[in-house]
């Protein structure tokens, strides 16, 4: 859980500072459209930092209450990989002018989505 809450926080000022560089230093350097594809990696970047410090904290909780925390745990090291994949494929994407890195951006979102769905259950089943 506290691997959790790290990540979390370290991407949350990743986050940040990768969208600065993007509307400042890429702004000359790439077209209008990879400046758009750099600003749904960092938007969802910092979004799902977000995520993980609510689901490291949920974890945390439901582990005080005597209530097994693991598919917290789990959807929160499932969002870390789609984070990961998706914003980081992205970033790649603009940085290296490469496409074909948009074909793994899927990935990076199935795993996004997977982890939004374990939360759900593992609240769904924990949650009084």
């Amino acid at each position: 859980m506290k691997a959790l809450m790290l990540l979390g926080a370290l991407n949350g000022a990743a986050a940040v500072m990768l969208g600065a560089f993007g509307a400042h230093g890429l702004k000359t350097r790439v077209d209008a459209a990879m400046l758009d594809v750099w600003s749904t990696a960092s938007t969802y970047h910092f979004l799902h930092a977000l995520a993980l410090l609510l689901i490291a904290v949920l974890a945390k909780q439901f582990s005080q209450s005597g209530l097994a925390p693991t598919a917290f745990v789990t959807a929160g090291w499932v969002m870390f990989s789609g984070m990961l994949v998706f914003s980081g494929s992205l970033y790649a994407l603009v940085l290296s002018g490469q496409r074909i890195l948009g074909a793994i951006t899927p990935i990076g979102g199935t795993a996004l989505i997977i982890a939004w769905l374990i939360l759900a259950w593992a609240i769904y089943k924990n949650a009084a």
